[in-house]
């Protein structure tokens, strides 16, 4: 094989991730913005500002699970909304003892499957009574240059650790949406 010239490399990193979140308020109906989905993945600066890991994020899968609760049903709910998506409903409701369950995936030509930068733009929206657990399956990218503040400060994290925070972009005590216990989060 002969070329003419060197092939042309990229210096972006990308992470395929899937992300648990458990749902602790009575019931959700939360709007998830990209800002949100940036922040899950955080670097430390200092111990009050962290950065964005990624400045992309693309969004493959929304699934969410939610217990049956015996002779009452529960439903669990993700709508990509109109400007990041098709504004399609993805709705299950329990019945007896099956929990409620849905698999999520925005249209392909949507806002949600492409790679977005970090902004107040809705990407999805979540509704989920509490104990419901959310996975996300998430693509992230980081081109070369300047990092992306975090919406919200840390406290007392320690420089240069990466640690989560909750899908609602809050720290893990403040947060309606968790990550598992045992996982670097602030």
């Amino acid at each position: 094989m002969s070329t003419t010239h060197p092939p042309e490399l990229t210096y972006e990193i990308t992470h395929n991730r899937r992300l648990r979140f458990t749902v602790t308020a009575a019931v959700v109906n939360q709007q998830i913005t990209f800002q949100n989905l940036l922040d899950l993945i955080l670097i430390a600066t200092t111990a009050i500002a962290p950065y964005d890991l990624y400045d992309l994020v693309k969004i493959r899968m929304v699934t969410v699970w939610s217990q049956a609760a015996l002779g009452t049903p529960t439903t669990v709910q993700c709508v990509f909304n109109t400007s990041s998506g098709d504004r399609s409903i993805h709705t299950d409701t329990s019945l007896g003892i099956r929990p409620a369950c849905v698999h999520a995936r925005p249209s392909t030509e949507s806002l949600a499957s492409f790679y977005t930068n970090s902004g107040g733009g809705a990407a999805f929206q979540i509704t989920a009574p509490a104990g419901s657990i959310i996975d996300l399956d998430l693509n992230f990218r980081d081109t070369p240059g300047a990092g992306v503040a975090a919406a919200n400060a840390s406290v007392g994290a320690t420089v240069g650790s990466v640690f989560y925070r909750g899908l609602d972009g809050l720290a893990a005590a403040g947060s309606n949406f968790p990550v598992p216990t045992g996982i670097s989060s602030f």
